[in-house]
This record gives structure tokens, C-alpha cells and sequence, in this order.
């Protein structure tokens, strides 16, 4: 494969990531990921996830609170193993309120697969328009609960 295929095909793997995510279809988001992946919101000072399940799991607190997920994608760039997204998420959560914030995301893939799922956003911008109720449940939460 040449490496302007690889690069295409790198694209995909992590465009099919965002449209499983967005769609709640947990089975072709975990397809995307390698076994040894591993998922972190950079400004937080928990772990991250290990391991696709943990993914699915750590993404889930959010995910079963919320009945919509909207992207924009603004630009995508593409070198090496590393695919760069710089987009837009609205969360809409099942109790009506909505959280809109821009992020960067770095994805680096092995073997086809997204090995390392970087996420960089401002914290307080994007949690500060959280509900309470759902600060609360997050809080419940242990960085390790999804290491393991």
C-alpha cells in the first residue's frame, strides 16, 4: 500500500469511529479500536481508558445521559500513523439541556486500528455547561474504574 493509501485509510478508520460514536453503535466503535487503545481527555488528570471496552465504558457515563451527539468536523489532516481532527460536539442530554464545545483530537493508529485517542479541549468551557445533575453522576466516577 502506498502512503497516500495508508493515509486514506487512516481517515476512514477514524471517520467510521466518529460516525459509530455519534450514532451510539458501541460494536463499530470498538472495530476502529486496536486492543491496546488507549482513550484520554488530556486537561482531566484521570488515566484515560484502556483497552477498547473500557472505552466503550468510560464513554458511556456520558453517552447514557445524553439522547443526541452531534459533530462538525472542521478540519482533518492526516500524516504517518497520526490522524488530526479539529471539531465541534453538541451534546444533547436526555433532560433537554445541551452542551456545545470545540476539540482536537489526535488519533494514532497501529495495524490499521486507532491505537491512541488524544482529546484537547478546555475543561472548564465545556463542563460549565454541564447540568448539576450531571456533574453529579460524573462525579461518581473513578479515573481507574476504566484501566482495569
Amino acid at each position: 500500500m502506498n502512503q497516500q493509501d495508508l493515509l486514506e485509510n487512516n481517515k476512514a478508520v477514524v471517520e467510521s469511529m466518529w460516525k459509530a460514536l455519534g450514532s451510539f453503535d458501541f460494536e463499530l466503535l470498538k472495530s476502529c479500536l486496536h486492543s491496546e487503545i488507549h482513550y484520554e481527555d488530556v486537561p482531566t488528570e484521570d488515566p484515560g481508558a484502556i483497552g477498547p471496552e473500557n472505552v466503550v465504558r468510560r464513554l458511556s457515563v456520558a453517552w447514557d445521559h445524553i439522547s443526541k451527539q452531534e459533530q462538525t468536523l472542521h478540519h482533518m489532516a492526516a500524516e504517518g500513523d497520526v490522524v488530526f481532527m479539529d471539531h465541534t460536539e453538541k451534546w444533547t442530554f436526555k433532560t433537554g439541556e445541551t452542551a456545545q464545545h470545540r476539540f482536537a483530537t489526535l488519533h494514532q493508529l497501529r495495524d490499521g486500528k486507532i491505537i491512541k485517542w488524544s482529546d484537547f479541549w478546555d475543561m472548564s468551557n465545556f463542563v460549565g455547561q454541564f447540568p448539576q445533575w450531571f456533574l453529579e453522576e460524573m462525579a461518581k466516577m473513578h479515573g481507574t474504574d476504566f484501566t482495569q
